[in-house]
């Protein structure tokens, strides 16, 4: 195991080396253990990871040997300069589309409101785009927004925002890990279409106790961590809160107005003995937004993960899950008269097993299977005069999967894999199937039967060629099925978006992506280019038909179309990763495209989330020991959408008449946002630094939305006016550990 000297939290990702062997090396899974196989013989282990000290480790083996050791954050060291040559990681691994995102930099980049942001972060990476002005919503490489499986130590998060998307909902103060993979993912992972956002939460420190925390301008947060046995268990508590409705309340005019947010990240850990360790973590999450007792609205999320970790030998690692997850929207409206509640929800119980084998030093095989027991209810409606007949949908998701990361030669990794993913539906409701929009029967399935059963296979490749010590070109193949779907009508999507399962109307969405890459290090690693390109078909995508009713309608099936879809790309990063300034430019040239009978005249259309460029400038400066500056700055195209071409009159009332779906695009987007970090002299215990922002500088109005009008002075014109939210904001945040 490898964990850091300071707290003892395991570390994910070291480079373990066999200096006599240089071809022969592993790297610390998720739990932070690694596995080497050797013939017997002295030699050098040789410990490497970024923002920390190399170690080295001599070893005679002459029998199975553990060793396990402590690395040295270099944040911690004084009065010494450390510099090493960083492990060629972009060259030497077969997985494409990556990015570990380091969380000391993520604390450092200028947001909204000064609240350091984890997806905030990724939206500023080539493939990633954001949905909107302010949103935590993201598309990845052509993808919608329910097609990224984002996962909370395991646990899948439906609604990873905010305040509408302001703000996500990870804590960065309890975050330890965070990795994006754009489609090109190992076979572990499966049940989106577009990627993975795989978060893993701190363990706590085993060393000795620990408080940290913030105090913004609309947001504070404290961090709670140590020991419940000093190097055997741990926990770790970190808790958040806006009080912008505090400060509301000041005013007369919105003392009955409550607008906040709060989450709470709990973990713990105990070492059973040298083997076995027992983790439970746990989040929950919550908005509320009400007026008095007239109007009152709440949704968020719960999550709670119990993992076993287990080595079983000295080649054999294992790691046992039982996970839940739960996402539920509330909204009440009262009057003297009557009062109605709609609410909804899916909850998730999920049984995990995964295996690690360390088989020689070429081969590291994964294999495993998980069981998702799924209930959704979908919106319904009650109170005084209004019943609902709506029931909870229930279905079993399940998948095995196995893997090899192969060590082929000196220059050639491969990545390889399949996944076998099965879906049924289970009893307790009605389902209706549907011709050309019109019902044409319906399947009442009882409680325990079973329904509709969807299989599929999902082949998994990728492969690197090191064409020399500083430059590798990569491709990669895989296959993603996705078996749960989200019914929005926007891009950035809202609480109030339901998710629906398969059913005998809707299929399982496929995609298959094909992407290849070249990667080069210069000036001794000092430097990272890239450069990847792909193109990925989908099969059963989903849009409502012209004209749908989307709020009122019994079923929303009734009102969906089925199609295929295409996306196609180029990624292009440049990435500083030493010196005083470091940071990255990406740049993404794209088309996302949806063909589906009944919609544009059955031709290809531009998908909402289509955008031709997206551009993004990373930038942190370390002006001396206590000041850093940092910027970024945007620019993409607008969001497709669909604008009037002309209207009518219709008994009084304006009707608009719309040309081709998604025909349009709304204004492009840019901006610059910067910040100023101070980190004051520490005491011997007291941390202290102040973080002072401002977001859009040059106070660019970009569109949030844009509606049409009657001009007041002729009404035969029509206007167009944009909405825009944020014109400057400035932020100013103390950041506080002892």
């Amino acid at each position: 195991m490898v964990k850091q000297k300071s707290t003892g939290e395991s570390l994910i990702g070291v480079t373990v080396v066999v200096a006599e062997k240089h071809n022969i090396g592993v790297i610390t899974n998720e739990y932070g253990f690694y596995s080497i196989s050797l013939p017997q013989g002295n030699y050098t282990l040789r410990f490497s990871y970024v923002g920390y000290k190399q170690e080295i480790v001599p070893v005679n083996l002459t029998s199975n040997v553990t060793v396990s050791i402590n690395m040295t954050d270099e944040s911690k060291l004084h009065e010494v300069v450390i510099s090493a040559r960083k492990e060629n990681d972009n060259l030497t691994k077969a997985t494409m589309g990556t990015e570990v995102l380091n969380m000391k930099e993520v604390a450092k980049l200028p947001v909204i409101f000064g609240e350091k942001d984890l997806v905030k972060t990724i939206q500023l990476l080539p493939g990633v785009k954001s949905n909107g002005e302010g949103s935590n919503g993201f598309s990845v490489r052509g993808g919608a927004t329910d097609q990224n499986l984002i996962l909370l130590d395991e646990a899948p998060v439906y609604n990873a925002s905010h305040l509408l998307g302001f703000f996500s909902s990870f804590n960065s103060d309890a975050i330890k890990d965070a990795t994006i993979i754009k489609g090109n993912s190992p076979a572990q992972y499966g049940g989106r279409l577009s990627s993975v956002l795989d978060v893993k939460m701190k363990e706590g420190n085993s060393k000795d106790y620990q408080v940290s925390g913030g105090l913004g301008l609309i947001s504070s947060r404290l961090t709670l961590e140590g020991p419940i046995q000093k190097d055997k268990s741990s926990f770790m508590i970190s808790g958040r809160r806006t009080y912008a409705d505090l400060l509301a309340r000041l005013s007369d005019d919105m003392k009955d107005v409550k607008l906040y947010f709060y989450d709470l990240n709990a973990k713990a850990n105990w070492a059973i003995n040298s083997k076995n360790k027992l983790y439970f973590s746990g989040y929950f999450g919550k908005d509320v937004f009400g007026v008095s007792s007239l109007f009152g609205s709440d949704w968020g999320n719960a999550t709670a993960t119990l993992r076993w970790n287990s080595i079983l030998n000295s080649r054999l690692f294992s790691n046992t899950s039982f996970i839940y997850s739960n996402y539920d929207f509330n909204v009440g409206f009262k009057t003297d008269a009557s009062e109605m509640k709609f609410n909804s929800h899916i909850r998730d119980l999920n049984l995990k097993q995964d295996f690690t084998w360390y088989a020689n030093a070429g081969n590291t095989v994964r294999a495993g299977f998980n069981i998702i027991h799924h209930t959704i209810t979908p919106t319904k409606a009650g109170g005084t005069d209004i019943v609902s007949d709506k029931k909870s949908r229930k279905g079993l998701e399940s998948a095995a999967y196995i893997s090899n990361s192969w060590k082929a030669s000196d220059r050639i990794d491969i990545d390889y894999g399949l996944r076998f993913s099965l879906y049924n539906l289970l009893g307790g409701d009605t389902y209706n199937i549907y011709k050309n929009n019109k019902l044409i029967d319906s399947i009442k399935l009882a409680d325990g039967k079973f329904g509709e059963s969807y299989y599929n296979l999902e082949p998994r490749v990728s492969a690197s060629y090191r064409i020399n010590n500083t430059a590798a070109v990569k491709i990669g193949y895989a296959r993603n099925t996705q078996n749960l779907h989200l019914m929005s009508n926007s891009t950035g999507g809202s609480p109030t978006d339901a998710w629906i399962g398969n059913s005998y109307n809707i299929k399982p969405e496929v995609a298959d992506q094909f992407s290849v890459g070249f990667s080069k290090n210069l000036k001794n690693n000092v430097y990272e280019v890239s450069a990847e390109t792909y193109y990925k078909t989908m099969q059963n995508q989903i849009d409502y038909r012209d004209g749908a009713d989307i709020n009122t309608v019994p079923d929303i099936e009734s009102e969906l179309l089925f199609g295929k879809g295409r996306a196609y790309g180029v990624e292009l990063l440049l990435k500083k990763k030493q010196g005083r300034l470091t940071g990255w430019i990406g740049y993404t040239l794209s088309k996302t495209e949806r063909q589906i009978n009944g919609i544009n005249n059955n031709q290809w259309y531009n998908a909402k989330q289509d955008r031709t460029h997206d551009l993004s400038v990373v930038g942190v400066y370390t002006l001396s020991p206590r000041w850093t500056v940092s910027g970024t700055f945007i620019y993409n195209t607008g969001n497709a959408v669909t604008f009037p071409t002309g209207k009518y009159v219709l008994n009084d009332m304006v009707v608009y008449q719309y040309g081709a779906r998604n025909a349009d695009r709304m204004p492009a987007t840019h901006r610059l946002d910067i910040s100023f970090t101070y980190e004051k002299p520490s005491g011997k215990r007291w941390q202290g630094s102040w973080n002072f922002g401002l977001y859009n500088v040059y106070g660019r109005r970009n569109p949030f939305a844009i509606t049409f009008k009657e001009n007041k002075y002729n009404p035969q014109k029509i206007d167009a006016v944009q909405t825009s939210l944020f014109q400057w904001v400035p932020s100013v945040t103390y950041n506080f550990k002892f």
